[in-house]
């Protein structure tokens, strides 16, 4: 029989949240988080709803109160994002809500992009794709999606992608980073043939990996590797770029907490 002391079950169910979700459900949650602006938060609270029509009628609201629609862009959607960022880092809401939010978001950056003839600049590009010889792509998809939702242009090559092809693209592009995932086994060594043919090509991009068949031991096993755990650790990722250069030691250092 397990001999679990109080304090253990405590620190448990603080660890999972659910003494947290007995105290606070995730609207409540959210509404700590939403801006104060009334228009702003109505944008906010459609995107955590992941209402598009919503978003839309949100951000209507805000254009003609005379705010121009590029800037719209970093005050209003990428708030109400963070706001379904945070609970989902707090395990407050899960996968299946950030992936709708996400879908509202980019109906609402397309829909803000129309409203103007200027081009938004991107934060940096990241191509990604699953491993050759694997055609799971759900986590892939998630990963882009998430990447398009925090500003990143994103190269999405698809799934099954050959080794060769993946670096080809790498070498035209020259993204700030890559993405890989693979949920087989026999699929996820393709990407140290894709880290050793990058390095090969002096080509020292950020290879960020993971999916259902990868571990932080194998993506630590080769130079350019970063594992990612959660497919909303990719923005970090980039983000962390940005902010840090491409140094695979810092990420490490950052991000490898498994």
């Amino acid at each position: 029989m397990l001999d679990f002391k109080k304090e253990d079950i405590a620190t448990i169910l603080v660890r999972y949240n659910v003494a947290m979700e007995k105290s606070m459900t995730p609207d409540e949650a959210a509404e700590q988080l939403y801006p104060k602006d009334a228009l702003l938060k109505a944008v906010a609270v459609a995107i955590y709803e992941g209402e598009e029509d919503d978003v839309i009628d949100a951000l209507d609201a805000l254009l003609d109160a005379g705010k121009d629609p590029l800037k719209l862009i970093d005050e209003a959607l990428l708030p109400g994002m963070a706001v379904v960022s945070s609970l989902y880092d707090q395990g407050i809401i899960f996968l299946p809500n950030v992936m709708m939010s996400a879908d509202a978001m980019l109906e609402g950056i397309d829909y803000c992009k129309s409203k103007t003839k200027e081009i938004p600049e991107a934060k940096g590009t990241v191509l990604c794709h699953v491993a050759e010889g694997d055609v799971h792509d759900i986590g892939k998809n998630i990963v882009a999606a998430l990447l398009r939702a925090d500003g990143f242009e994103v190269i999405d090559l698809g799934r099954d992608v050959p080794v060769d092809e993946v670096v080809a693209k790498a070498a035209e592009a020259k993204p700030l980073m890559i993405t890989g995932t693979a949920l087989m086994t026999t699929t996820m060594y393709a990407f140290k043939e894709v880290n050793d043919k990058l390095v090969e090509k002096g080509l020292k991009i950020p290879f960020a990996c993971g999916g259902g068949a990868v571990n932080q031991e194998f993506v630590e096993s080769y130079s350019l590797g970063v594992y990612g755990e959660e497919a909303a650790e990719a923005a970090k990722f980039g983000n962390f770029i940005l902010k840090n250069g491409p140094d695979i030691a810092k990420m490490r250092n950052e991000f490898h907490t498994h």
